[in-house]
């Protein structure tokens, strides 16, 4: 079993980025893996405070999460990343400097996401009220080549949870998946 990766969810607000790698830890610590969750919200209030969301700073935000995250998997951690992510340069960059990384794009159609939104964030940024919302004055690109793609609208939180603990398991990240 290869020791220590960075897994990272990325994807529109409400695609279950944030479900899955809470799923994701918790099947993993059933199993006696050491891990370590990263959620964007979170993060934003501790490793991000004081950024924005300009393109400079939400690239930014990526790269502190990156470098903890990273941090940890150097010591035998499994860091599980859950974040919007929107820049396709600033996934590469992660690519290319954390040695074990695993992106996991959860695609969600832009309508479902809003349909998913309990907070209303979706009909505030519509309205104006939010300001570089991503999926709506902001943009998300589309990763090029993750590791998995994960459709959230059309299969079960178990079944994506189950996809993805089997990815690892066939790539030497855990020992099996359960």
């Amino acid at each position: 079993m290869k020791s220590g990766s960075v897994v990272w969810f990325t994807g529109l607000p409400c695609s279950g980025k944030s479900t899955l790698s809470r799923l994701l830890q918790e099947s993993l610590s059933g199993q006696g893996v050491a891990s370590e969750l990263f959620d964007g919200d979170i993060v934003r209030q501790f490793l991000a405070k004081g950024l924005g969301f300009s393109k400079e700073d939400r690239m930014e935000n990526v790269r502190r999460i990156a470098y903890v995250a990273d941090l940890l998997a150097r010591h035998g951690i499994l860091s599980i990343v859950a974040a919007i992510s929107p820049y396709q340069e600033s996934r590469n960059e992660i690519r290319k400097e954390v040695k074990s990384y695993i992106e996991i794009f959860v695609d969600c159609p832009l309508e479902v996401c809003e349909s998913r939104d309990v907070k209303g964030m979706y009909k505030k940024a519509r309205a104006g009220e939010i300001q570089h919302f991503t999926g709506v004055s902001d943009p998300y690109e589309i990763p090029i080549n993750p590791d998995l793609i994960l459709k959230t609208s059309e299969e079960s939180q178990a079944d994506s949870l189950s996809r993805v603990l089997k990815f690892l398991a066939e790539n030497g990240y855990v020992l099996h998946a359960k």
